[in-house]
């Protein structure tokens, strides 16, 4: 199988931490070029992915683009009750309509034989009560997928999405869920645990994994595959 990206251009969001900072690093080791953008400082683009006018200064930069890989995303907790319309309008901007964005970008610089990787979620397939705001936006994005790759196709460009169910990024510790346990360890046992040791079936993700998947859809071996959504959940959404 080939997976070596060598020279190609790559452009990642949410690249400072989690899944986007593993993809961009996972990147780099198998020799593409990759352009890393957040709304955090201290990455190689400052972007906010809700802002057309920053979208379109970004893809300006670019005079081609072959890989695009959407993963800045943010999460939301609270009943749909209680969720308030910013909240909801906030979750959709950055999880859905920033995705719509940047794949409307791409377009403009992709020739044929480029690839872009949506970040998904096994919340997206399978309900959760109480992230109504999150559930939504990553069902979205899997009919957001279809759509772009049926339009991409005749371009020559692929369309896909990975999504994972747990993964251990620092985002958990932020979360209300997080502070009801008396320490970090409590905490991860009780989201599926993240010991190395454990089978991947039988804990949380790790960001390098999902990296991994998305790496493969944006080489060569994946060249026909084009409009899936790729879980990575140990079963969770069966």
């Amino acid at each position: 199988m080939t997976t070596s990206l060598e020279g190609k251009v790559a452009l990642v969001t949410g690249a400072a931490s989690g899944i986007g900072l593993a993809v961009v690093q996972a990147l780099h080791e198998i020799g593409a070029n990759v352009v890393g953008a957040d709304i955090a400082p201290g990455l190689d683009l400052a972007l906010d992915v809700t802002s057309e006018a920053d979208w379109d200064r970004v893809i300006d930069g670019f005079s081609s683009l072959d890989i695009l890989v959407l993963s800045a995303g943010v999460s939301s907790a609270g009943a749909l009750g209680e969720t308030s319309l910013q909240e909801w309008r906030r979750v959709m901007a950055v999880n859905l309509d920033g995705a719509f964005l940047g794949i409307r970008s791409a377009f403009r610089k992709m020739q044929p034989g480029g690839s872009i990787v949506l970040l998904g979620s096994a919340s997206g397939v399978k309900p959760v009560a109480n992230a109504g705001a999150y559930c939504v936006s990553k069902a979205a994005l899997r009919m957001l997928t279809k759509v772009a790759a049926l339009e991409a196709k005749p371009k020559g460009i692929r369309v896909n999405c990975v999504s994972p169910a747990g993964v251990a990024t620092p985002m958990w510790k932020t979360t209300d869920f997080f502070r009801e346990f008396a320490s970090e360890d409590e905490a991860w046992k009780a989201l599926g645990g993240i010991d190395p040791e454990t089978p991947a079936l039988h804990r949380m993700a790790f960001p390098f994994e999902i990296a991994e998947a998305v790496i493969f859809l944006c080489c060569p071996a994946a060249a026909g595959i084009t409009g899936i959504d790729l879980p990575i959940d140990a079963g969770y959404t069966l």
